[in-house]
């Protein structure tokens, strides 16, 4: 890994909760932390300083050093001795944090904005940073400074392996377990048929201990290589039969982090985001770090 971590600041809560867990991340990675506030004003050639009309501190400038002021504080609080560092870009945010995200290993949001209304439950930048950035994607959700496992989504696909990859080393990093989450479903689980008994996949393929045990082995062999590289990693396989979003959306519950590819094996080719990634992102308990094949 290379690159700083890299954390969006707007002024908001949720932009602070997610300095907090960025900073942590960059002490634990041995990384620099690059704090980055965007703004369009420049761009539209509104004066920087204080309005006549105004407060003597109440200026575009005295603002945005009063953000960054605040987020250098709260990083160093919560991590103490990380390198930080600083930058003002002119433009819309999700611009500017894309285009940082091209030299960065993690980048790290908030789940909303300052402007943000309180029945939306993510921001239209986390959402199109995890489907468009050139690194892993950490959106800050749930509770700020979790406990429990790291908890990945595995569903064999080659965004779900590069996925996994990553939780493996953030788990070691965090000196965490980790708990390899792989939902699977005939027709009738997933489609909840009305009464009476519908045609099953398993009319088709066979007994469902079939259909089970070709889950486990998947399940199995996208797991072995990683745990090879990292044998002292306590390392929970979890087969649920059931829907993969729901199972695990209950499992960030007692989870500290919850990495999820960008797309499964069932998604379109042309869809950047799949679906289950973004219920994760919009319904999960702890933070929620997307991860792209690759860009990681």
């Amino acid at each position: 890994m290379s690159g700083p971590v890299v954390v969006g600041v707007d002024g908001s809560s949720a932009a602070l909760a997610a300095v907090d867990v960025a900073a942590r991340e960059a002490r634990i990675r041995d990384a620099e932390l690059h704090i980055v506030h965007a703004f369009v004003w420049p761009a539209l050639h509104v004066p920087r300083g204080t309005s006549p009309l105004g407060p003597p501190a109440g200026g575009v400038r005295e603002r945005v050093e009063q953000i960054l002021a605040e987020a250098l504080i709260r990083a160093r609080a919560a991590a103490p001795g990380v390198q930080a560092s600083h930058g003002v870009i002119a433009g819309e945010a999700v611009t500017a944090l894309e285009a940082e995200s091209r030299t960065a290993q993690l980048l790290v949001v908030g789940h909303r904005g300052p402007d943000g209304f309180v029945h939306v439950l993510l921001g239209s930048t986390a959402v199109h940073l995890a489907a468009h950035a050139s690194c892993p994607v950490m959106v800050v959700r749930g509770r700020p400074q979790p406990s429990g496992p790291v908890l990945v989504a595995v569903d064999g696909s080659s965004q779900g392996e590069a996925a996994v990859a990553f939780a493996f080393t953030e788990a070691a990093l965090r000196g965490a377990e980790l708990v390899a989450l792989h939902a699977w479903t005939t027709w009738t689980d997933a489609e909840k048929p009305a009464p009476g008994r519908p045609l099953e996949i398993v009319d088709l393929i066979g007994d469902v201990r079939q259909l089970q045990a070709t889950e486990e082995r998947l399940l199995t062999e996208a797991l072995s290589g990683h745990r090879e590289r990292y044998p002292d990693l306590t390392v929970h396989p979890r087969l649920v039969r059931g829907r993969t979003r729901l199972a695990l959306i209950e499992a960030t519950g007692s989870a500290q982090l919850i990495v999820v590819g960008a797309h499964g094996r069932g998604g379109f080719t042309g869809l950047l985001l799949g679906s289950v990634s973004q219920s994760v992102l919009h319904h999960a308990q702890c933070p929620v770090t997307v991860v792209r094949a690759g860009v990681e």
